[in-house]
């Protein structure tokens, strides 16, 4: 990967490889999401896909998750926008608005722990959705974004 390419480059110039360690393995993403279909609004869930192991915050089988999670976010370049969910703290979304990543991205830091000791990923507070039942889903949101 080309030295600092998140300071040097617009996402569209990044290829996959650089893309790719953008993520900062914060979890975030892979929290269940409900959306109101009159409003448009999304709550977010404290519930993780069955796949995100909460422990590293990775997903265990990132290769084949579409094949398991037809629902799984797929985000690139041409969609990002359409991810108005995501959270303050992504990578993706900090430099499609023009700011820096955070301290405690990998990137920046050079750990990649530093990001859980901080508290920034779904380690602290995550359940599996393999744990809750449907019916008692609605008792696990976190928060609710508003529909832009």
């Amino acid at each position: 990967m080309r030295e600092r390419f998140w300071e040097r480059f617009s996402l569209q110039e990044l290829d996959d490889e650089e893309w790719e360690a953008l993520c900062d393995g914060c979890g975030l993403c892979c929290l269940l999401k409900l959306e109101d279909e009159e409003s448009g609004d999304v709550a977010t869930l404290n519930v993780a896909c069955q796949l995100l192991d909460i422990d590293t915050c990775r997903c265990s089988d990132y290769e084949n998750r579409f094949e398991h999670v037809p629902g799984c976010t797929k985000l690139t370049r041409d969609n990002l926008a359409a991810f108005h969910w995501l959270p303050a703290s992504c990578a993706y979304r900090r430099l499609a608005e023009g700011r820096k990543l955070a301290a405690w991205h990998p990137l920046n830091a050079g750990d990649a722990q530093r990001m859980h000791r901080k508290q920034k990923s779904v380690r602290h507070f995550a359940v599996s959705e393999c744990e809750v039942a449907d019916e008692a889903l609605e008792d696990h949101i976190i928060d609710i974004i508003p529909c832009q």
